[in-house]
């Protein structure tokens, strides 16, 4: 018997990182259940990021725009870098206006009701003269995983929008680790110790307990159902049945007349006797002696 292991021990948890440990897992399945907690922890955590961005006056995204240190190319990077919650399932268009000399950063992003921005010390961009403008709006979506622009996009967009690729997930780093243990005198139970690190737009907490909820969820709907593997199963036996009557030797004419009476089965003709047999229509001396001679090589005696 596999035995189940114990509830999880927190040993450090804060904003962007925590600590997990499982102990009591039986061998083999530390890497089992860590291999597919890591996987979902970085592939399927719901998370925002820029999808695609305008800057005015700016025609492509291989640009140099006037009295800005940086192109748009490295702009584009630096948006990537940028995380956000969102609070809505609609893209959110974010407005982002600078003028004269400095730096500018996520927090000169106008404010959003429905998005807030987890890293607003992020830098956009430098700004290098008092004569410099950065206009700018920017599309920021949720999503799951990596998702390349071809992925998303199905229409054109409009001249001047530059298209990113985004890295959705809130999930930065998970570590595994699997380490033997002592459990009733067995010293190859395994204890799995999970490093978790997020871009603090999810508790690291809150990421585990949405990878264990997605597989329950999965193997879950996996399970079959015992009430339909045993209609399955009659239903196989049925066919099975009525296969070896159709295969026994009775004739196919014979066999018709036995089906207008509902007698489909060796199980069927075990229910009849020869003086019902024989007030069939269409059913002689030959027929009922034939299927007299193929019952009782079935073990039915037909009195």
């Amino acid at each position: 018997m596999i035995t189940l292991p114990k509830q999880p021990i927190i040993v450090e948890s804060d904003a962007r990182k925590a600590v997990i440990e499982i102990e009591g897992l039986f061998p083999g399945y530390g890497v089992t259940l860590g291999n597919a907690l890591r996987r979902v922890l970085l592939s399927s955590c719901e998370g925002a990021a820029v999808t695609s961005f305008r800057v005015e006056g700016v025609h492509h995204e291989f640009s140099t725009i006037p009295n800005i240190l940086e192109d748009v190319i490295d702009i584009s990077l630096n948006l990537k870098k940028l995380r956000f919650r969102v609070f809505s399932n609609e893209p959110q268009t974010l407005s982002l206006v600078k003028k004269g000399e400095g730096i500018v950063t996520a927090s000169d992003i106008a404010k959003n009701p429905l998005v807030e921005i987890v890293n607003p010390e992020a830098h956009i961009a430098t700004l290098t003269d008092k004569r410099a403008a950065l206009d700018m709006k920017m599309v920021v979506e949720k999503g799951m995983g990596y998702s390349e622009v071809d992925q998303r996009r199905k229409e054109k967009l409009p001249i001047g929008t530059v298209a990113l690729d985004a890295n959705f997930s809130p999930v930065t780093l998970v570590n595994v680790e699997v380490e033997n243990m002592m459990v009733e005198g067995r010293a190859d139970y395994n204890r799995l110790r999970l490093h978790i690190e997020t871009d603090g737009s999810l508790f690291p907490l809150d990421a585990y307990d949405q990878a264990i909820g997605i597989l329950v969820d999965h193997f879950g709907n996996l399970r079959i159902e015992k009430e339909k593997t045993a209609q399955d199963a009659s239903g196989k036996e049925r066919e099975k049945q009525v296969n070896e009557l159709v295969l026994s030797g009775i004739s196919t004419r014979f066999l018709a007349i036995l089906a207008k009476h509902r007698v489909k089965t060796f199980d069927d003709i075990g229910k009849l006797n020869l003086d019902k047999i024989s007030r069939f229509k269409g059913l002689g001396d030959k027929a009922i002696q034939e299927i007299r001679k193929v019952a009782e090589q079935h073990g039915i005696d037909l009195k």
